[in-house]
């Protein structure tokens, strides 16, 4: 057997849920006195696989504290027998766990789940993303009154945006607090989660619906700051007002950057 099949058939073999090698990998290893060649492979084998699901748990702390250790690793194997590694880090391994797990589970066990999957995994996203350039205050102050209308901003690169519509923010704050953990529950109103990255230290706040839309609009759909003041007309007087003052707290806050940086 050539070296390259022979390392096919060992990948195959870790990327596998049987712990018995196949006869071809098998007659292609010699044991010991001390170990067999069978038993040899089943501790790496196992290792191998250890490894896997304690980087997801290492990953999603609050799914691993919700199901406990043995459900969870039902879950986390079922899962990395559907999506074997194949990156050469580890980082990425458990990105498609939520979207498992809306498949896995029945519809109403999974979405609160799947949810705080999603929740945990933005954490991780916001904390690797790049800095991007911040538009600070100071910059804002020293913007000519005629270019405030034409304003346009965009969310920094680590800025990540989660609909929660379960109490998922505070499941997560329990883990990371370690206070005792709630039960799920659906919320009242569905609510926007904010998570990003400031230096680094994680930051996140939840949004109410009116905020929600106005950040959206200016910093995904594209409006610039006097369309912000159109889509608050109802305010009548105050519109310019509200949106100065929310657009001050997501520049104190440093989600924003100039459009086209």
């Amino acid at each position: 057997m050539r070296l390259s099949d022979w390392q096919r058939e060992v990948e195959a073999y870790l990327l596998g849920s049987d712990p018995a090698p196949n006869p071809v990998l098998r007659a292609s290893l010699r044991g010991s006195a001390a170990l067999s060649a069978e038993d040899g492979l089943a501790i790496y084998h196992h290792a191998y696989r250890a490894r896997l699901l304690e980087a997801l748990r290492g990953d999603y702390p609050a799914v691993h504290g919700w199901l406990g250790d043995a459900q969870f690793d039902a879950l986390a194997g079922a899962y990395v027998d559907a999506h074997p590694s194949r990156h050469f880090s580890l980082r990425w391994l458990g990105a498609e766990l939520a979207n498992f797990i809306d498949g896995y589970l029945l519809a109403e066990q999974a979405a609160p789940l799947a949810e705080l999957a999603r929740l945990e995994w933005a954490f991780g996203l916001a904390f690797d993303a790049p800095a991007g350039e911040p538009l600070s205050l100071e910059q804002m102050a020293g913007l000519p009154a005629e270019d405030w209308p034409g304003l346009q901003v965009r969310l920094l690169p680590s800025v990540q945006w989660q609909a929660c519509g379960y109490n998922s923010l505070a499941l997560w704050r329990s883990v990371k607090e370690q206070s005792g953990f709630p039960g799920t529950a659906a919320l009242a109103q569905a609510q926007v989660c904010l998570i990003w990255r400031h230096g680094l230290i994680s930051q996140y706040r939840s949004l109410d619906p009116a905020e929600a839309q106005a950040l959206h609009g200016m910093a995904v759909a594209g409006w610039d700051f006097a369309e912000l003041c159109l889509q608050l007309s109802e305010l009548g007087d105050d519109a310019p007002l509200q949106a100065a003052s929310w657009l001050r707290q997501w520049l104190s806050d440093g989600l924003l950057q100039r459009h086209g940086q």
